[in-house]
């Protein structure tokens, strides 16, 4: 069953079901488990919001590129298509798309500048490596579009969160909250799950959950069908309650139980991501993962911890050096978004030239 795509704007080709993520092709044909595709989407996508940040564009075509990315990755699979070619891909063609021209030159630029370490300004503009990259990228938007079908319509829950904000009944923390939590979605992929709307109200349910503090009512009280106190009998001689701030979002849009059953299993994505990272040091990451997930409806466990997933890092011995101070393995967070720029997440080890696209079409 899948998230209805009324007033959204979203094709229901790019709406799956939470099951489908269990026979995507990099599990189905490869030998990747759910677990591990999920951890190297939200690097992918880790590794284009920088390269947005750095090519200076607006979010709407981060999202924009973020949102292709899922959707490339549910009809080809990671083993055959490198997540930092698709990223390079989803920006170039997010700039044209968004009207926000970059050349691409200068994505390839900043693409190995991102891969190497190297400054972007030290990245010469006509070389053999720039060559190389700008035809990788240029390759990989072939398969993108392909894939996407042209279909390029995307539509992001900080549209419909701004609506929610402009209704006035959630103060400047949640709205802070929700807006990091809708920028975090996008390292999952809710947008190839939910609409819009669905991802929207299971951030702001998330985020005043987190503002209210562990001793508010909980995510199952916050998206149940009705209030709690809504079969009890009002006396004549008191005024009516006033109207529960927790269920706002639920109460807003007028959900069924057929789309609170979407919301349940959004906000259970969101925290098992969240829980993932295991950031005792982060309070962000920190207070979102210690909240208790809903526990009606299905129970969906769907990440590894990533400290698990992480490659082994080489001893490196030198004169100020030690095996010891080499061997740092924890995870760097994804998370906060408003953070993304300067965090560092683990990508591996890529050589100084970019891999073309696919890897099976050369062997």
């Amino acid at each position: 069953m899948t998230t209805s795509t009324r007033d959204t704007g979203v094709s229901a080709q790019w709406i799956f079901p939470v099951e489908a993520l269990q026979h995507t092709p990099s599990v189905a044909t490869s030998n990747y488990a759910i677990g591990k595709e999920l951890y190297d989407r939200a690097r992918g996508v880790e590794f284009l919001f920088r390269l947005g940040s750095s090519l200076g564009l607006p979010s709407s075509a981060m999202f924009t590129a973020a949102t292709w990315f899922h959707r490339f990755f549910m009809r080809f699979s990671m083993e055959d298509y490198h997540r930092q070619d698709i990223a390079a891909a989803c920006i170039f063609l997010a700039t044209k798309t968004e009207e926000c021209g970059r050349k691409l030159r200068d994505v390839a630029r900043v693409y190995q500048s991102k891969i190497t370490g190297v400054d972007v300004a030290h990245i010469p503009n006509e070389s053999l490596a720039s060559n190389f990259t700008q035809t990788a990228i240029l390759l990989a938007e072939e398969i993108l579009l392909e894939a996407l079908c042209f279909d390029f319509v995307t539509t992001s829950p900080h549209f419909v969160l701004v609506e929610l904000f402009d209704a006035g009944q959630t103060n400047s923390k949640v709205q802070d909250y929700a807006w990091s939590i809708a920028h975090d979605s996008y390292r999952t992929p809710l947008c190839i799950l939910f609409c819009p709307r669905i991802i929207a109200a299971a951030c702001i349910i998330l985020a005043q959950r987190a503002a209210d503090g562990p001793h508010s009512p909980s995510l199952d009280a916050r998206i149940s069908l009705s209030p709690p106190s809504a079969s009890l009998p009002t006396p004549p001689s008191h005024k009516p309650a006033s109207p529960d701030v927790s269920r706002f979002a639920v109460e807003y849009f007028g959900f069924d139980e057929r789309d609170l059953q979407h919301v349940t299993d959004a906000l259970t994505i969101l925290l098992d991501f969240y829980a993932a990272q295991h950031l005792p040091s982060n309070p962000y990451i920190s207070l979102l993962a210690s909240i208790q997930p809903p526990t009606r409806g299905r129970q969906l466990k769907l990440y590894e911890p990533f400290g698990q997933l992480l490659p082994p890092v080489p001893i490196v011995m030198n004169n100020s050096q030690t095996p010891e101070s080499s061997q740092n393995t924890t995870p760097a967070p994804l998370t906060p978004s408003y953070t993304s720029s300067t965090a560092k997440l683990v990508t591996g080890s890529p050589g100084s030239h970019p891999r073309v696209p696919s890897r099976r079409e050369l062997s």
